[in-house]
């Protein structure tokens, strides 16, 4: 059996809770993200393009778009008889059974997947962030270093740090502390969630934390390694990347793929993102539409005018539709005569006649204001607006709306449509 010098294992389990509506039904790193993307094709395509052929994928809440997405691994060249992509669901054991308990916890329960390749090392990625990374230069920097484990990170606003793990290093790269989310953070460089571990090293921290409630790299396994061996080290990433696991920042970096010259380039010939898209028709667009600063997906047709929007495959926006700063998903409908201000519209959505999103002044939203905060309208998949409605600011829907669930024909500003059984 061949040897493999470095496996990934990539987790991709999480519900995401602070996306909101986005999450209810499809797990955090299914949802779709550039208009013909999803948010795991981002990693994906790191890894092949890193030389990495060997990909575990972890799933568990909501996994059957991931599964469907990733199939055999076709669109990433992940479709090889010995390694590839595989899915690595939760499975029912003759003891200890549970669901992934914790991120470490999850590879721990695949601990025989890992050792059916006999790796040297193992990649731990996330499934849930932006950014494009050469593993391979990571790897090199682990060998140089002599290192047990290698933790990716990143400078961050100061004020942000508090969110992260940060760790402080010496001059030498070397970790001298790790702390995960500290209220007082004493450094501002963060954890980007990857690293790379000798597979030695990651197998007997696993054996040791098994029984630990919730088993986390960054809470646990990290620690751990650092006080027995202190041979940990920090590799410095300065490029692009970007946690998309809020509505602001997920519609932020959404935006920026749009700038002149976006900071995050999606059109790289050198550094291919690769996705499953079945789309083949071409885009139409009508004698008066008007389309300005946009990234718009294939087989969709535009009527109306869109300005500094994502708009997915197969999409259709009706004429005198205006659409600005937003988001709008795969399979999406717009109407006739509507304006759609800063929004987030998820996947095959039905918006009626004259329907007005983000009207009104900013209130802070009653179900959930921590999720909610961000001055946008965000419609869940599948759901329905009726013709003849306006929609506020700090707003979600969910399922199938009436004229009924809009009193005097508005949802106002902060406040929530959720139908029974939809969340």
């Amino acid at each position: 059996m061949i040897k493999k010098e470095m496996i990934a294992m990539l987790l991709a389990g999480g519900q995401g809770s602070r996306l909101g509506v986005l999450t209810a039904n499809v797990a955090k790193p299914a949802v779709s993200f550039g208009g013909k993307y999803r948010i795991i094709d981002f990693p994906l395509s790191n890894c092949i393009n890193s030389g990495i052929d060997t990909v575990g994928v972890l799933t568990q809440y909501r996994h059957l778009r991931l599964n469907t997405h990733i199939g055999i691994g076709i669109p990433w060249d992940l479709d090889r008889n010995y390694g590839g992509v595989t899915l690595l669901p939760p499975y029912e054991k003759k003891e200890n059974t549970d669901w992934y308990t914790g991120t470490a916890n999850a590879i721990y329960q695949n601990i025989e997947y890992i050792e059916s390749y006999n790796p040297e090392y193992v990649l731990i990625l996330g499934g849930d962030h932006i950014y494009k990374m050469d593993y391979e230069v990571m790897l090199d920097f682990h060998k140089a270093k002599n290192a047990e484990v290698t933790v990716a990170c990143m400078p961050v606003p100061w004020e942000d740090a508090s969110r992260f793990g940060v760790v402080v290093a010496d001059d030498n790269s070397n970790i001298k502390e790790f702390e995960e989310k500290p209220e007082k953070p004493s450094s501002n460089l963060a954890s980007m969630g990857i690293y790379i571990f000798n597979w030695p090293t990651l197998r007997e921290a696993l054996l040791t934390l098994k029984d630990q409630p919730g088993c986390d790299f960054g809470k646990h396994v990290i620690p751990y390694v650092h006080e027995k061996t202190h041979n940990c080290y920090v590799y410095e990433f300065n490029g692009y990347w970007k946690d998309v696991g809020t509505l602001g920042a997920y519609w932020e970096s959404n935006m920026e793929l749009i700038d002149i010259i976006p900071e995050f380039n999606l059109y790289e010939e050198f550094w291919k993102i690769y996705t499953n898209n079945n789309s083949t028709a071409p885009q139409y667009f009508g004698e008066d539409a008007k389309v300005e600063r946009c990234i718009i997906g294939e087989g969709t047709e535009i009527y109306g005018q869109v300005s500094g929007s994502v708009i997915g495959d197969g999409v259709t926006i009706g004429a005198g539709t205006v659409v600005r700063d937003s988001i709008v998903m795969s399979g999406t409908t717009i109407g006739e005569n509507c304006v759609i201000d800063k929004s987030i519209i998820a996947e095959n959505i039905t918006i009626g006649d004259n329907v007005k999103f983000g009207v009104g002044e900013y209130a802070p939203n009653v179900l959930n204001p921590k999720v909610y905060a961000f001055d946008l309208v965000t419609v869940s998949e599948g759901s329905v607006i009726p013709s003849n409605v306006s929609v506020g600011k700090n707003t979600a829907i969910v399922g199938v709306t009436t004229a009924e669930d809009y009193p005097d024909g508005l949802l106002e500003s902060g406040h929530c449509i959720v139908k029974a059984g939809e969340i």
